[in-house]
């Protein structure tokens, strides 16, 4: 069975990444972009992340460019703005695609796993989140509208 921690993925700063280093921890996994509607979000996840990643907890943010171009920045851009703006200290990976034929195969199997509104499989927008638990399977999909501070009431089952 194919679990989260199958799937590796390039960091901002180039290196390869397998997920499987965060093995027995609950990762909230979220495509990020600096120029949208949704980007003051980068406080409320930066928030979660410091309350819970010592009980486990790891939020990783996926800049994507796939929605209105609010992505445009290269790794430097992306880690400076996440930096100064909203201090944010998550893992940040190297900008992906989350839909169409250059999907990143995590994305391909995270929206295979759960579907969103409708039974739609495709990222509708940015800041589209998924729960995983800590054995790597997917709990749940939290639409863009979706704040963090609404998600962390379902930490406590992800995090058990």
């Amino acid at each position: 069975m194919t679990t989260a921690f199958d799937f590796s993925a390039t960091t901002l700063e180039g290196d390869e990444q397998p997920l499987k280093a965060y093995k027995g921890k609950a990762m909230l996994i979220v495509n990020v972009a600096s120029k949208c509607g949704f980007t003051p979000q980068y406080t409320g996840l930066e928030a979660m992340y410091r309350k819970f990643k010592d009980q486990g907890l790891v939020v990783l943010g996926f800049p994507c460019d796939q929605f209105g171009h609010q992505e445009p920045g290269d790794a430097d851009e992306i880690r400076n703005f996440c930096s100064l703006e909203y201090d944010v200290t998550f893992p940040l990976f190297a900008k992906i695609e989350v839909n169409g034929e250059k999907a990143h195969p995590l994305y391909r199997w995270l929206k295979s796993e759960k579907a969103g509104f409708l039974g739609s499989e495709g990222i509708k927008w940015n800041f589209t989140k998924f729960l995983v638990g800590r054995d790597g399977k997917v709990l749940k999909r939290y639409a863009p509208t979706d704040s963090p501070e609404k998600i962390e009431k379902d930490l406590g089952g992800a995090l058990a």
